[in-house]
């Protein structure tokens, strides 16, 4: 089971997942903000080696977004997927992240929020508790409610990275 996160303060509330599209689409609203107001120069620093920067955090929320979509979509037509790892590290190299277009990245993650939540949506009460085999931090049987708040989480937490590296408004504790 994930626990909620003491770095960045996310709770893990289940609740919450009617909510998730919303919510979804107001975070990438604020890393929008992020890539269309700071310099290139500040968006693809790193600010350590091994730690992505600003951009790479925006084209792999941008990701996480499509590929947890599509997650959704396989667990609503087959009974207990197995949710393939997305291979975070690999697409940061393949995809090239670093040399991506700011503006480019900010419209791709907005639509990737609204393809996602266009899918929470249009979910029937009864298929949230849908399931799926959820390969990270080890395999587990979760819910779909539970992977639109994960999702939540990975948002909040990587804004929260973004943060970290470029001025502007922290994520908000009760987010």
């Amino acid at each position: 089971m994930t626990e909620d996160c003491a770095e960045c303060g996310f709770v893990y509330d289940l609740e919450l997942a009617p909510s998730a599209a919303s919510l979804a689409g107001g975070y990438a609203a604020r890393f929008a903000g992020f890539l269309l107001r700071a310099e290139r120069a500040a968006l693809a620093r790193r600010a350590a080696p091994g730690v992505w920067s600003p951009l790479e955090y925006a084209c792999h929320v941008r990701d996480v977004l499509l590929v947890q979509r599509e997650r959704l979509l396989s667990a609503r037509r087959t009974e207990t997927p197995v949710a393939t790892p997305m291979g975070r590290d690999e697409r940061a190299e393949h995809e090239g992240y670093a040399f991506q277009d700011p503006a480019d990245v900010a419209r791709q993650l907005t639509d990737a929020a609204s393809l996602f939540g266009n899918v929470l949506d249009r979910l029937p009460p009864a298929h949230w508790e849908r399931t799926l085999v959820y390969t990270y931090p080890e395999p587990a049987e979760r819910s779909l409610r539970w992977l639109a708040v994960h999702t939540l989480h990975e948002l909040r937490h990587h804004l929260l990275d973004v943060h970290r590296q470029l001025p502007g408004p922290p994520p908000a504790a009760d987010d």
